[in-house]
């Protein structure tokens, strides 16, 4: 498949340190295209993929404050749907505003709703329903009204977490310092029971931070780290005796938990939004109500198997169970919206058909070539107009590039090959009495299509 992949332009895809959502389109970019699959990652110039980058913003305008976040997330995401042809499916992580561009073309376009900022969000969502797909990143983020084609949860690389089966004794603070988020109440919970707690996480909300955090950080009993890395992140989350996930808000999902759990530390959390689907209390973890819960789970961590955290994370939370799942996404969507115009090597537009004449734009892949074949009822002209390649009449093969222009009678062998690293782009026009598919007499095809 070619797919492209729509990552938020906020950060660097992945991320340096914070960026959920550019973390989950990069894993995905990396699986996809480790299985063999032509992967477009539309992100920051800076982004890093195995894949094809595609930018016009140099860097993530968190991480660059010249550049105004509303003109470049037009470009970027206007920059896509220039070449939506391009692909057999698009996948968007960027939220509701590359919807509104989904009439421009034919394209299949998936969205991951990474969860909704506000209710005022959902009327986009609304209107685009059933016109493109949604897939929710847990069941209790699903939205009433929407229409899902599945709910697939987060997967992590699990080689990035070390396995720890023996714990420091602190507690560990790991999110965005956000009132939703339950920063104040993780340092409350560690002071009722006696326990250092380390913190670490971007400042979303500086007069929160101010008036209820920092009042407490003393460098002893709490420790504010910032945001981290992934190395000092794989530590922090090991050594942790338990990850404090006092959320007040119904998270759509939690990286951070699975994160945890992937290097054998449980989790104390309000059993609130997807946490039910993540933790299974008393076993990884505690679904608690409150601090006083709370502070009664820390009492009981000890009773959690670490064993059982991490496989609970390689047996549903991991990369490979996430992209196979959106593989069959994927196929379900283009077996849905099976596209005539779309090939193995390519595509094509009809840009008129009448009686006696046809015309076509071509597009052939990297790497791809035509089938060698003749017609019986019409003459064709061909014009590069962008890309290289190879062309073959008859017993002749010769290279072509951007201008030249070539006459192939009817009854004769030809096809064209792609061997540049650009799209091979040319004009057919046909002549003749009769246009159809069946007078393509094929003699050699790479796609088993004889």
């Amino acid at each position: 498949m070619r797919i492209a992949m729509l990552s938020p332009i906020a950060w660097r895809t992945p991320p340096r340190h914070y960026g959920p959502w550019e973390k989950i389109a990069s894993l995905l970019t990396e699986a996809l295209v480790g299985l063999g699959h032509d992967v477009t990652l539309f992100a920051t110039g800076d982004s890093i993929t195995h894949g094809r980058l595609h930018a016009v913003c140099t860097r993530g305008y968190e991480e660059d404050s010249n550049i105004i976040p509303k003109v470049y997330e037009c470009l970027h995401i206007s920059e896509l749907f220039d070449h939506a042809e391009e692909f057999d499916i698009i996948h968007n992580n960027f939220d509701f505003l590359p919807l509104t561009y989904t009439g421009l073309t034919r394209t299949p376009v998936v969205t991951t709703i990474h969860g909704f900022s506000s209710p005022g969000i959902l009327p986009v969502y609304r209107k685009y329903n059933k016109k493109t797909f949604y897939v929710s990143i847990s069941d209790a983020d699903r939205a009433e009204g929407l229409d899902y084609i599945d709910t697939i949860h987060h997967g992590i690389d699990i080689n990035e977490f070390d396995f720890q089966t023996d714990p420091e004794d602190y507690l560990l603070f790991f999110g965005r310092i956000h009132p939703d988020k339950g920063a104040k109440e993780a340092i409350e919970i560690a002071r009722a029971c006696g326990k250092r707690l380390i913190m670490a996480g971007i400042i979303q909300d500086s007069a929160y931070f101010k008036d209820d955090i920092q009042p407490f950080i003393d460098d002893a009993s709490v420790v504010y780290l910032g945001s981290v890395g992934p190395e000092k992140r794989n530590k922090l989350l090991g050594k942790a005796l338990a990850l404090l996930h006092p959320i007040n808000f119904n998270e759509p999902f939690g990286l951070s938990v699975i994160e945890a759990m992937a290097c054998g530390t449980p989790i104390i959390a309000n059993n609130r939004g997807s946490m039910p689907e993540l933790i299974r209390n008393k076993k990884n973890g505690f679904l608690v109500s409150g601090i006083h819960e709370a502070v009664g789970a820390v009492e009981r961590i000890r009773d959690i198997d670490r064993e059982f955290c991490r496989r609970t994370v390689m047996d549903h939370f991991t990369i490979d169970c996430m992209v196979k799942k959106y593989i069959r996404v994927y196929e379900q969507i283009m077996e849905t919206t099976r596209r005539e115009d779309h090939r193995p090597w390519g595509f094509y537009r009809i840009l008129s058909d009448e009686n006696t004449v046809k015309n076509k734009k071509i597009v052939v892949y990297p790497g791809k070539r035509l089938s060698l074949q003749r017609h019986q009822h019409r003459d064709e002209h061909w014009y590069i107009v962008s890309g290289k390649g190879m062309w073959t009449l008859g017993d002749k093969t010769a290279p072509v590039t951007a201008g030249q222009s070539f006459d192939i009678p009817r009854k004769s062998l030809h096809r064209i090959e792609n061997n540049g690293q650009d799209n091979l782009v040319f004009m057919e026009i046909q002549t003749g009495d009769y246009f159809g598919e069946d007078d393509i007499e094929r003699l050699a095809d790479d796609f088993g299509r004889i």
